[in-house]
């Protein structure tokens, strides 16, 4: 199946004009992430990752982010890009989320300023909102990519994809 690029209106963005490797970008949007009720995060500081057919993935400066219902999961995986990557469980109260969210401890130098940041998988929060923006997830489930209406696909992810 071959994709067909959504042409973009005015102060749209097409996931097809992003670059191969990523582009790291400073964002100034207003990023907040909720999970049962609790806001774990919410920045105006926050840096994207910009690829190739996926939508952009925010990355919370980790002063911005309440740490105490982030624990360090089991387990890394690797980015062909960025390096090792680490994960968190989330808890909040007597829910929990594993593997919920993710960061670089020590990304390659084209993406140093990532390290620590910390981004959210949307498809397991409450609400992610981008100024106000309610984010749609982007499917899979592997893939963290935060969907809002100035974002245009079609987006990686989805049945037939994982070839482009």
């Amino acid at each position: 199946m071959r994709h067909r690029r959504v042409e973009p209106g005015p102060r749209q963005e097409s996931v097809w004009d992003y670059p191969r490797p990523p582009e790291l970008k400073d964002s100034d949007k207003r990023i907040e992430v909720v999970f049962g009720e609790v806001t774990l995060a919410y920045t105006t500081r926050a840096k994207r990752v910009l690829e190739t057919s996926h939508p952009p993935v925010y990355y919370v400066p980790p002063e911005h982010v309440r740490t105490e219902y982030l624990t360090l999961a089991e387990g890394t995986s690797f980015c062909e890009w960025k390096a090792s990557v680490h994960y968190y469980d989330i808890g909040v109260e007597e829910r929990k989320e594993r593997r919920a969210a993710w960061f670089y401890p020590n990304p390659v130098a084209a993406y140093a300023d990532l390290k620590d940041y910390v981004a959210f998988y949307p498809s397991l929060m409450d609400r992610c909102w981008v100024n106000g923006e309610k984010v749609r997830t982007q499917e899979d489930g592997f893939y963290g990519g935060w969907i809002t209406p100035d974002i245009m696909g079609p987006f990686k992810g989805g049945p037939g994809t994982w070839g482009w």
